[in-house]
């Protein structure tokens, strides 16, 4: 059976599906972790990450019962913004600086006193924050200066491992419209936001190639074939970042709003316009498709639910019926920052917990924590509608907390929507797959995108809107006084 693959290198691990070439049904799966990382220094080796591909790639193929050379095309989406450098004999300089390293911040406030919130977000689509790599190079050139003086190439996470896979240095413009310095509505890169980093450089040597959406790298290189025992004519996708592919695993549509609740919480909707905001709140970025992929996304999602299950001594299911046994009023609000934010940009922020009362029990608690996270990307809703960003459509959760029932019920109840899922549980990697099989055939991804994505489930019926709004507006100001050194 021809088969496609698709890979998600995530921050905490890699993941590969293999779905049949025809229909796009996964036959086989498989995964291998990453080392762990802890913001403020959130730091990576590449060559972890290449590990993890090959091991969950042949875990893949045993879980399928199909040999490597069954497979037609591969594509990879991972993790965005991180920075991988590496020197004129394409080695890796220094340990990736990830998404979620904020000791980038000062780099960061220093450039954007350089240049103005609104040009940052008419030249590249959005104001960046310390996750962005524009931060990460600056910060490079500021603390290790010998270092920036190796820089050859400039990477990202998947364009680093889409290198090892063909021996070229090139991109989508979804993970390169996340660069702090790319023109998605221009298609071109913004050396004058480069220069402000070091005017001598000759940036347009250092940084890849964009290819569109459906655009092929090319073939895989003779080591990557002896590492994963591919075809020599294998095809190899532009790749994509994580959340740019699970939009298309999804099958997201002008007008659905995805709240996505992984390590990093996100929330995005799908615009054949740009969208821009110079109050730095929604990420005006491309998507991969064609279009564009307006979003908010926050530091801290199921992270913190996993440290109120620890904190309270209880699983993920007593943590959520726990959430869901306790009414909406009377609850303590929390502002969710525990490890910094970024939307809100507040890189060193901490996390607050108010309205306690010696009465607090364990389910308030347990609800807190799970709408301390739901509201702050309600809160990224209100911010695309303020911007024009499409609505009307699904309310479509994904991630490792759309398995919750307290995250789907208070969700629903939040949003006074119905609440799906997909069956698409490994969205990220079956729209890597999606790429792919567009790449191999020479279609338009969105038209293997429709063939492919499931229908959202419903999973959640508002049952408590009116509760839920009145401790949104709790939520609002505890949120507003925490931030208020920022514009929110």
């Amino acid at each position: 059976m021809p088969l496609i693959a698709g890979v998600d290198s995530s921050t905490q691990s890699t993941k590969v599906v293999l779905c049949d070439a025809d229909t796009g049904a996964v036959v086989g799966s498989g995964s291998a972790p990453h080392p762990r990382t802890s913001p403020p220094v959130s730091e990576q080796d590449p060559a972890a990450w290449w590990d993890a591909t090959v091991g969950a790639w042949f875990r893949a193929l045993e879980d399928a019962s199909a040999h490597a050379t069954d497979v037609r095309a591969i594509s990879i989406a991972a993790q965005c913004h991180g920075l991988v450098a590496l020197d004129a004999f394409d080695a890796v300089i220094r340990p990736a600086k990830l998404w979620n390293d904020t000791t980038t911040a000062p780099e960061m406030e220093a450039l954007r006193h350089a240049m103005p919130a609104d040009e940052w977000a008419h030249r590249t689509g959005s104001v960046p924050t310390a996750a962005f790599t524009v931060s990460k190079l600056f910060w490079l050139k500021s603390h290790e200066p010998e270092n920036f003086n190796r820089l050859a190439h400039v990477l990202l996470p998947h364009d680093w491992l889409t290198f090892r896979l063909t021996g070229r240095y090139a991109t989508d413009r979804s993970e390169a419209s996340g660069t702090g310095y790319y023109n998605s509505d221009l298609a071109r890169y913004d050396h004058e936001i480069l220069a402000l980093i070091d005017e001598t450089v000759r940036w347009q040597d250092m940084v890849p190639t964009v290819l569109g959406p459906s655009e092929p790298v090319g073939a895989v290189s003779k080591a990557a074939m002896e590492a994963l025992g591919v075809r020599p004519n294998t095809v190899v996708g532009p790749g994509a970042g994580d959340q740019h592919a699970s939009a298309l695993g999804l099958g997201v549509h002008t007008g659905d709003r995805v709240l996505s609740l992984g390590t990093s919480g996100v929330l995005y909707t799908v615009s054949e316009t740009p969208v821009h905001d110079e109050q730095g709140i929604v990420d005006g970025v491309a998507d991969a498709a064609g279009g564009y992929l307006p979003l908010v996304s926050t530091l801290n999602a199921a992270l913190v639910t996993d440290a109120f299950a620890r904190i309270l001594g209880v699983d993920h299911t007593e943590l959520a019926r726990l959430a869901l046994a306790a009414p909406a009023d009377g609850v303590p609000v929390l502002a969710a920052f525990l490890d910094g934010e970024r939307k809100p940009d507040l890189p060193r922020a901490t996390g607050t917990l108010t309205g306690i009362r010696t009465d607090v029990s364990r389910e308030q608690i347990a609800r807190a924590a799970v709408e301390g996270v739901i509201f702050g990307l309600k809160r990224g809703s209100d911010h695309l509608d303020r911007v024009g960003a499409p609505s009307g459509g699904r309310i479509v959760l994904t991630g490792g907390g759309a398995r919750s029932d307290a995250y789907r019920q208070l969700t629903a109840d939040a949003f006074d929507a119905v609440v799906h899922t997909s069956a698409s549980v490994e969205s990220v990697a079956v729209g890597a797959a999606m790429q792919a099989a567009a790449c191999l055939d020479g279609t338009d991804v969105r038209d293997v995108r429709d063939a492919w994505a499931p229908i959202p489930e419903a999973v959640a019926s508002p049952k408590d809107p009116e509760g839920s709004r009145r401790a949104y507006e709790r939520y609002c100001v505890a949120a507003d006084w925490r931030g208020s050194d920022r514009t929110w």
